[in-house]
């Protein structure tokens, strides 16, 4: 979203002395640091307070409170930002002390610009890979799949995948639930140069409406109710890296407000804080809704969708891509048997015809789990007397003998309906248990409650 070329990171200069104190802003200014001073540690703890920092370069020694007295408060109030610490030559032993509170590095004096730099760098590193550690622990991280295809529908959607990858433009992946949509923004991000940096995916149905600034944008502690501590927000982990709002359609009017001004103007403000924050994050989003419909409707911000709608990609479903199901249930087949310790099951030629026959409505993801199922729950067998239509949990398809003007041909309408059959179904099978019945969809359960909401079904009207 933002140039390459923006500040590097924003670096609060805690000095006593105002011309080194001004010659440190001047220096980290010309490598292309936010640099902001403060000349005492009061006035560095207020302004922390206050306004987002990522780094702080101290003096060890000043009157009053020293460099060692705000690690030591910094530990509590800001313990996700980190601090240099500047000290004179007969200071090494209380440089090595701040350490052990706390600090991330200490430079001698007087300080070579070139080795302020690196040890800024360093800090900001640090910070980067700690906060996406935290992440990464705090979800459950989807098993990565290969993304694969032969056919010329797949090949297509690659070429804009390559084509759109080294680029910082929005890309909206469009196309039905378990066409693999998460898996290609996942591809987006490796081949562009923030791959290196945090790929973090928002779940935009799942996030309640009262906790959606927090969720999105972070809060500081006490900036309401309930806030016992400092959050950082998505866009705040994804900085540097890349952010996938999923089930874009699904979030709500306010929402999408804020999410236009982020978009627009690179910033957005958190909680708490007086000041904005920019963010260095490429957006991607996906959805299974017709988005053009939802503008329309009104459901959905016509100034967002064209702000989303720069790269689009839509990814056909598995009916459609064909010649694709035999490779992709050899790779599931061998994908679950190192997973379930077993061999691989070899694939008769039978069975990868009925495979390819089927219609899939729950697409990729549907195969993946029809295959390991049937691996864990039938591994003498295999898939070769696999009963598609029972194993799936999923309606079968029209007989082949129903005549053509029997059937629904508007294709929107049908794949609706389908949608609410099987969830009337699943809600059945696993007797009003929405955990088990996800489970039967090949979703996750929290996109359940989306699912039922946009088919206006409760918990009665599924009974019936």
């Amino acid at each position: 979203m933002n140039d390459h070329k923006s500040a590097r990171g924003r670096v609060l200069v805690v000095e006593d002395e105002p011309y080194v104190r001004d010659s440190l802003v001047e220096i980290l200014s010309a490598r292309r640091f936010e640099a902001t001073p403060a000349g005492s540690v009061a006035e560095a703890l207020e302004h922390l307070g206050r306004v987002p920092v990522d780094v702080v370069l101290s003096d060890l020694r000043m009157p009053g409170a020293d460099g060692l007295e705000l690690v030591r408060r910094m530990q509590v109030s800001a313990p996700d930002v980190p601090v240099v610490i500047l000290t004179g030559h007969g200071n090494v032993a209380s440089a090595v002390e701040c350490l052990k509170a706390g600090a991330s590095d200490y430079i001698l004096k007087p300080a070579e610009p070139e080795a302020l730099e690196v040890s800024l760098e360093r800090a900001l590193e640090s910070r980067a890979l700690k906060r996406e550690v935290r992440y990464l622990r705090s979800t459950v991280a989807d098993e990565t799949e290969e993304v694969l295809g032969e056919s010329e529908a797949w090949k297509r959607v690659e070429s804009m995948v390559e084509a759109a990858a080294p680029t910082d433009s929005v890309v909206l992946l469009t196309g039905e639930s378990g066409t693999g949509k998460e898996l290609l923004a996942r591809r987006l991000h490796a081949l562009s140069p923030r791959g290196a940096g945090p790929f973090v995916k928002v779940n935009c149905a799942a996030v309640p409406l009262e906790m959606w600034e927090s969720e999105f944008f972070g809060h500081r502690k006490g900036s309401f109710p309930g806030a016992a501590a400092d959050r950082e927000g998505r866009f705040q982990l994804a900085e540097h890296g890349t952010l996938l709002l999923d089930e874009v359609a699904a979030m709500p009017a306010a929402g999408q407000a804020k999410l236009l001004r982020v978009i627009q103007d690179g910033e957005f403000e958190r909680l708490g804080d007086e000041q904005a924050t920019r963010a260095d994050v490429r957006v991607l989003a996906s959805t299974n809704s017709d988005l053009e419909v939802e503008v329309k409707e009104g459901r959905f911000r016509a100034d967002l969708f064209y702000l989303l709608n720069v790269v689009r990609i839509d990814v056909p479903p598995l009916r459609e891509r064909t010649g694709d199901t035999p490779l992709l249930a050899r790779h599931f087949v061998a994908q679950a048997a190192r997973r379930l310790g077993r061999p691989a099951p070899e694939l008769t030629p039978p069975t990868l015809e009925r495979l390819a026959a089927y219609h899939w409505p729950g697409n990729v993801r549907e195969l993946r789990n029809v295959v390991e199922r049937v691996m864990i729950l039938d591994p003498t067998h295999g898939l070769d007397d696999l009963d598609l239509a029972s194993s799936a949990g999923m309606a079968a398809p029209p007989a082949e003998g129903t005549p053509m003007a029997e059937r629904e041909l508007n294709l929107r309408e049908a794949l609706n309906k389908l949608e609410r059959e099987l969830l009337l179904e699943a809600h059945r099978r696993s007797g009003g248990v929405r955990k088990d019945a996800a489970r039967l969809l090949g979703i996750d359960p929290r996109n359940l409650s989306y699912y039922m909401r946009k088919h206006h079904l409760d918990a009665d009207a599924a009974e019936e």
